[in-house]
């Protein structure tokens, strides 16, 4: 299998070195697509070790990074790809782990589930996953421990049928329905998640949190 890392990027130059470094021994090849950057972030990406940059002129939105960098893979001849955030919260050393169910033949997708070790998460994150979790099972009719998380793999079948139409955040929920829709076989795996003031930070507030979940219910009746 040929081993594809998507990871979006937007104003992270003082983090999107170490996780290039870091994702790099567990892939064959990496792609950053910079959403717009105002720093460095795509000279860090290419000096640090990404075998492709891409950078859209104005900030799309994570969905649609996520989206630019899944195309790019097809294009490079990937059977499998790994999507992760850019800020260093998810764990480079448990891609293995997501990537094992596939390698197997058991499953299609692999979701990361940070609540599944005992990971030092603050309640207000709790908070919002659930809520994230609640709209994603009323949009699509399927639980998701953490819907919410960036840190997954698509085998073969899900690299070729998925297909997001939604820019912003709420691309996580729509993943779930593009599972559910093609009938994905699913895997759920515990990872670590690293949380820092810099990675807390930079998450959606309650108020971006209800905008995404009103997206996707609209998405999800007009779909």
């Amino acid at each position: 299998m040929k081993v594809v890392a998507v990871i979006p990027a937007l104003n992270e130059e003082t983090r999107i070195g170490d996780v290039i470094r870091s994702v790099k021994p567990y892939v064959d090849s990496i792609i950053v697509v910079d959403d717009g950057s105002r720093d460095q972030t795509p000279k860090v990406a290419k000096d640090s070790g990404a075998d492709t940059v891409i950078s859209h002129a104005d900030n799309c939105g994570a969905g649609a990074a996520t989206m630019t960098g899944i195309s790019a893979a097809r294009m490079l001849g990937a059977t499998v790809v790994i999507t992760l955030d850019a800020d260093g919260q998810h764990d480079p050393a448990d891609i293995p782990a997501l990537l094992a169910p596939i390698r197997e033949g058991k499953c299609d997708a692999v979701f990361a589930n940070r609540f599944g070790r005992r990971n030092k998460i603050p309640l207000i994150r709790r908070l919002f996953n659930m809520i994230g979790n609640m709209v994603t099972f009323g949009a699509t009719g399927k639980w998701v421990a953490d819907s919410q998380c960036g840190f997954k793999a698509f085998g073969p079948t899900a690299l070729e049928q998925l297909d997001l139409k939604m820019n912003g955040f709420e691309f996580c929920s729509e993943i779930v329905r593009e599972a559910v829709q093609h009938r994905w076989r699913i895997e759920q795996v515990p990872t670590k998640v690293m949380y820092s003031e810099y990675t807390l930070a930079k998450g959606q507030s309650f108020a971006g949190g209800v905008k995404t979940a009103l997206k996707l219910l609209l998405r999800s009746f007009i779909r």
